[in-house]
């Protein structure tokens, strides 16, 4: 194996988990009027769709610290695809909720590619390679918008199904078997004997719940909360949305203008990590309140961004303009995108040899976002559809202010040895 094949072969392995994760969204419609779903009941079931990631991402970060990625990429593949087979000939609708609940835990691979990722990749390339693997591999949430209701579209009559929605989540599911398969075959857990046996040593109870407590895990994971769960409740709810918000009753365009969301938020994101690198090589200042803290202080310029244009989503909504909010909804997905590069470009560089815990902590508190968002954007006391938005813009404002107390230099040097339990003293030298 090179770092170059590790990190293609974990981006297409992510890429599809992210497919298959959100390969409902495109036909929330059609499994409405089967199961006879309302608005709400459609929320609950994008929310849903995260319930398991949080607990499972922490979880899988620990194992690939400990087995290494490949074995722990392999297995969750493999029941993924299992039960996303299952789901495609459930009759009841309780059959049908529980398989895709755990067919939406295929979303902690997340933190498995991004562990692997790091066992191959030096320091100062990190932010590029992180942002390239979240980043193609986010999009595959955009695939499948725009490809799923094309290939099996409603007049869709194969050998085993005559349901459009049926056929997708059979057919992803035997692709997810088959790249379980190649993962295990061909994936290598590290770049070195040395590196795979210091990263195997880190993964005890008592380090991880040290490095799960740090400042700057936690700040970075409540900032994962405002962006990537964001990006989250967006993929599952955008179609339903701009179906719902605007009269869009096309299936194929709600979607399409869903996927420009989606684009943005995945195809971007490599732009977030390399400009995250690129100012801590070139020691440049942009805020000058953070000083010499160079990916702190880009890392906040994109969560104030992602703020700003959820604001402005509201705004879009309620003037009536479809196109208008597409084009804001491409500025928020925009800066997701930038914030979640710079995020996981700060997480493998700040804990080196425990950057599987570190992202399954930030990783898997992150997708919280992804499960509240959506009963916010639906919930039945708002006014309509576009105030949402905003609620959910005002909730993140406690997290900004987080962030500008811990990345202040005198915190942020101590941020992966101080905590909200223990602190690690300070090492004095003799010179002292």
């Amino acid at each position: 194996m090179t770092k170059y094949r590790t990190l293609l072969l974990a981006t297409v392995g992510f890429n599809f988990s992210f497919l298959i994760w959100f390969s409902f969204a495109p036909f929330t419609g059609p499994m409405a009027d089967e199961f006879g779903l309302s608005l709400a009941e459609i929320g609950i079931l994008a929310s849903a769709a995260i319930w398991l990631a949080p607990f499972g991402r922490i979880l899988t970060g620990w194992l690939s610290d400990k087995f290494g990625a490949p074995v722990v990429f392999a297995i969750v593949l493999a029941y993924v695809g299992v039960f996303s087979i299952w789901s495609a000939f459930a009759e009841s609708y309780t059959v049908f909720f529980i398989t895709r609940l755990i067919v939406a835990t295929a979303g902690i691979t997340f933190v498995i590619g991004i562990q692997h990722v790091s066992e191959w990749f030096e320091k100062e390339e990190l932010g590029t390679a992180e942002g390239i693997y979240a980043g193609i591999g986010n999009a595959g949430a955009a695939g499948g918008a725009l490809v799923l209701p094309r290939v099996f579209s409603s007049g869709w009559s194969g050998p085993l199904f005559d349901v459009s929605w049926r056929a997708a989540f059979f057919y992803t599911g035997v692709v997810s078997i088959l790249l379980a398969v190649v993962y295990y075959v061909f994936g290598e857990a590290a770049k070195s004997t040395e590196k795979r046996q210091a990263t195997k040593d880190s993964a005890t109870a008592k380090e991880w719940l040290f490095t799960a407590t740090r400042y700057g895990t936690v700040v970075l994971a409540l900032a994962y909360v405002m962006t990537f769960g964001l990006e989250l409740s967006m993929n599952g709810w955008l179609a339903t949305y701009y179906r719902e918000g605007f009269n869009t009753q096309n299936l194929v365009l709600a979607s399409t203008f869903a996927a420009t969301f989606s684009i943005a938020a995945g195809l971007l994101r490599p732009i977030g990590g390399y400009v995250s690198d690129v100012v801590a090589r070139t020691e440049t200042n942009i805020l000058p309140f953070f000083t010499g803290r160079y990916r702190e202080q880009w890392t906040f310029v994109a969560l104030c961004f992602v703020v700003v244009a959820m604001f402005g989503m509201t705004l879009a909504g309620l003037s009536g303009e479809v196109m208008l909010a597409v084009g804001i909804g491409f500025l928020v997905g925009m800066g997701c995108a930038f914030a979640e590069g710079a995020i996981f470009a700060q997480v493998p560089a700040m804990f080196p040899n425990s950057s599987g815990a570190v992202a399954g902590v930030v990783g898997g508190i992150g997708t919280v976002g992804g499960i509240v968002y959506p009963l916010v954007y639906s919930a039945p006391f708002l006014p309509n559809l576009h105030v949402g938005y905003s609620v959910v813009a005002a909730s993140m404002i406690p997290i900004l202010l987080l962030a500008s107390w811990v990345f202040q230099p005198h915190v942020a040097k101590r941020a992966t040895d101080d905590g909200f339990v223990t602190q690690r003293e300070p090492v004095v030298s003799a010179d002292d």
